[in-house]
């Protein structure tokens, strides 16, 4: 997942009481252009890791970067056009960037235990996907804080 600086983050990087001097550090390399992976691979030897990442995250210092279509791609298909009681359904990529910033907030709080469920959460390209690593982010997470993912994965 490739991840940005937030107005916030803009604003904490003249504060430099907020991060570690490793934090900040892997703060600056987030541009918009290298990849979580990248970054704790190049900061690996100022003792970067995983959990510092989540910790910008968690603090809404970086978020995932905008990711654009090529002019060539065609939209993506609705679902269906209405629910049962008539209402409008949403698009599968309107359906999947609802849930996927829940998926990885969630996974991303739990430091470097669920390390490998944020990656797994960020390789996830679409909601089918999402759904499939749901029952294991449940178990991770808790039936109660994965409650506001569930809300958005099945409703």
């Amino acid at each position: 997942m490739i991840y940005t600086k937030t107005e916030l983050g803009q604003a904490a990087l003249t504060d430099r009481s907020i991060l570690t001097p490793r934090q900040r550090s892997a703060f600056i390399m987030f541009d918009g252009k290298r990849s979580m992976e990248e970054v704790v691979k190049a900061t690996a030897g100022l003792g970067v890791t995983a959990e510092d990442i989540s910790h910008l995250i968690s603090l809404g210092l970086i978020a995932p970067a905008a990711v654009q279509a090529p002019v060539s791609a065609a939209p993506p298909a609705p679902v269906s056009a209405q629910n049962a009681d008539g209402s409008p359904t949403l698009t599968a990529q309107e359906h999947y960037s609802r849930a996927y910033p829940i998926a990885t907030r969630l996974t991303a709080a739990l430091g470097l235990r669920g390390f490998r469920l944020n990656l797994a959460v960020e390789a996830a390209g679409d909601i089918d996907k999402l759904k499939e690593l749901a029952p294991k982010i449940k178990e991770a997470v808790g039936p109660e804080k994965f409650k506001e993912l569930e809300d958005a994965l099945y409703f």
